[in-house]
């Protein structure tokens, strides 16, 4: 009984595993061999502000 309690949840992670590698190789993404930039472009950094201060108050509608 104690060796099923340590060999279930070593299979389960091998499924798991191989469940993961599977879906990999059944749905590739289409830009995994394009490397992602190693800086933020100017304008999307601008986009992204940080909010207002806490003591602000809300605008009215």
């Amino acid at each position: 009984m104690a060796m099923l309690a340590v060999l279930i949840p070593l299979l389960m992670l091998g499924v798991v595993l191989v469940l993961g590698r599977y879906e990999e190789l059944l749905l590739p993404q289409e830009d995994a061999g394009r490397p992602e930039p190693a800086v933020v472009p100017p304008a999307a950094a601008a986009a992204t502000s940080s909010p207002a201060p806490a003591g602000t108050p809300a605008p009215s509608p």
